[in-house]
């Protein structure tokens, strides 16, 4: 049976700036993370069309620390390769954006896609949005080089200055020699996101360009020489919907080439779904698949230059997964691949399966402004109607214990549906904050014991509920990427590179770490 038809996007929900990869008969996806972890989050496919999720890479505290990481830093736009019967994964964990630029990257490496993966080797901080290129194969020298931009702090100059190159030296593990620039990109600007692949004798440079938004493109280049000139398509750009408002999908940009074994060539790239013409995003910027042809001169061409919500798949046997559960029970042992964690590993001296059969304890934490140390069990959102609840088991002794479920954006945007201690007792009720202001949303109703909190989501909007009680319609377009972003005029202060979650929250502000017993948490979509 063949693989069928491509749906986009094939990762709904916040998985940006894709970095495809086939090894043999298998292809798997690298998304950008920011201050989720695990981070860089995985998937697996055999055909192209069918995904699954593998959970993530980078996993622990000695594979990545994010303490004081700010909303939408960390891990941005890694790159998947694979050498020396090796998978070379690098990332970008940026610990600043505000004028000036804090961009470590770092290169781990195992011998199969789930691990073990190495120490991090530092490489440089000159920029973001690093990749590999191996030119290896029978046409190719066997070096390596590491792509990036380069980032400019000066006031007045474009922030993202040009694609830099340098050698890496595969066998003493470091850099060598000194970055020459690459390709200065075209009118668009902004130009990040570099991927490298050579065919038929040509190298070929794809970027992104135009910044994530409604500007965003991919531009392809290509030079006889790694170290080029460049030539950028004269049909440039490669994919974009800047004249396309009209569009389902938006945002195309960012992205990466694979082949398959037959000689089909695919793009994987970053799209968003907005509520409405160039609206809002709150499932963020997901992952989409197009088909690629090549021209008789040897130009890469997607139909139209724009994102199909529809493409036919490669000529490959379909290979579909078991469907996920609905309703999470914890009963595997471990977190399964849907959860991220909030800028710290699910660690057992702040979460376990095991504490109570059939039920996920979290210890409170900190505040959601303590860019460190938060509480918070999420997943996705992957679907514009859907809802999600929970069974809570808490037990507060006063107004600084909190736990429940949260529709969640970042520190300063979200929802959150809790059980805490006022003068009365142990109540329910919702409290949110929107850009850092802090409402509580009545009534308060007195509960005692376990109970069933819900949130539904319904495109635009968000309800909450209890039983019979019921709080909003509240105004889910602050869960997304445009809302989230504030600027002090040409800075950023606060970007949007993430999603919506839907998440299990425990906060304790005196420190003291009391615990939540969560069960059955469903996560479903909606007609």
């Amino acid at each position: 049976m063949n693989a069928g038809v491509i749906r986009n996007p094939v990762l709904p929900g916040f998985h940006p700036d894709p970095s495809i990869l086939r090894v043999g008969d298998d292809y798997y996806l690298a998304t950008s993370t920011f201050e989720w972890y695990p981070g860089v989050r995985l998937h697996h496919s055999r055909d192209l069309v069918h995904w699954r999720p593998i959970g993530g890479a980078l996993d622990s505290a000695r594979l990545l620390d994010m303490t004081g990481n700010p909303d939408s830093g960390g891990i941005w736009a890694p790159c998947l390769s694979y050498a020396d019967g090796l998978f070379h994964l690098i990332y970008t964990d940026v610990k600043s954006y505000s004028g000036f630029w804090d961009t470590p990257n770092y290169l781990v490496t195992a011998p199969t896609i789930e691990g073990p993966w190495s120490d991090p080797v530092p490489l440089h901080a000159r920029g973001f949005d690093p990749s590999m290129f191996h030119d290896c194969g029978p046409d190719g020298d066997g070096r390596s080089w590491l792509l990036s931009n380069r980032t400019e702090w000066r006031p007045g100059r474009p922030w993202a200055d040009g694609i830099i190159i340098q050698e890496y030296d595969r066998a003493t593990r470091r850099l060598v020699g000194e970055p020459v620039d690459l390709y200065t990109g075209t009118a668009a600007g902004m130009t990040e996101g570099p991927h490298l692949y050579r065919r038929d004798g040509w190298y070929y440079l794809v970027t992104a360009e135009g910044g994530t938004d409604w500007f965003h493109q991919a531009t392809v280049a290509r030079s006889r020489d790694v170290l080029g000139p460049y030539e950028t398509d004269p049909d440039t750009p490669f994919i974009t919907t800047l004249h396309r408002p009209d569009l389902t999908l938006q945002k195309a940009g960012h992205g990466s080439l694979v082949d398959t074994p037959g000689g089909e060539w695919f793009f994987a790239h970053l799209t968003g779904r907005p509520l409405s013409p160039r609206g809002r995003c709150v499932l963020g910027r997901e992952t989409a698949i197009q088909r690629v042809r090549w021209t008789g001169d040897g130009w890469p061409r997607i139909d139209g230059g724009v994102p199909h919500e529809e493409v036919p798949g490669p000529d490959l046997p379909a290979h579909p997964w078991p469907a996920e559960p609905e309703t999470d029970d914890f009963a595997g042992g471990a977190l399964g691949p849907h959860w991220s964690t909030l800028r710290r590993p699910a660690t057992g001296d702040w979460v376990s399966v095991d504490a109570r059969p059939g039920h996920l304890r979290v210890h409170g934490g900190r505040s959601p402004g303590a860019y460190g140390g938060e509480s918070l069990v999420a997943r996705r959102v992957q679907h514009l109607r859907a809802t999600f609840e929970a069974t809570v088991d808490f037990r507060p002794d006063n107004f600084q214990q909190m736990a429940g479920i949260t529709a969640y954006y970042n520190s300063r945007n979200w929802y959150f549906l809790r059980v805490t201690r006022d003068e009365r007792g142990t109540v329910a009720d919702v409290v949110s904050r929107d850009r850092g202001r802090v409402t509580m949303h009545g009534p308060a109703v007195p509960v005692d014991g376990p109970v069933r909190l819900r949130l539904d989501l319904d495109g635009g909007v968000l309800r909450a509920s209890y039983g019979d009680v019921e709080w909003g319609p509240f105004d889910a377009g602050i869960l997304s990427d445009e809302h989230a972003r504030e600027f002090d005029g040409d800075t950023a202060r606060a970007w949007g590179f993430t999603g919506a979650f839907f998440g299990l929250w425990v906060q304790d502000l005196t420190g003291g770490g009391r615990p939540a017993d969560f069960s059955a948490a469903t996560y479903k979509a909606q007609p």
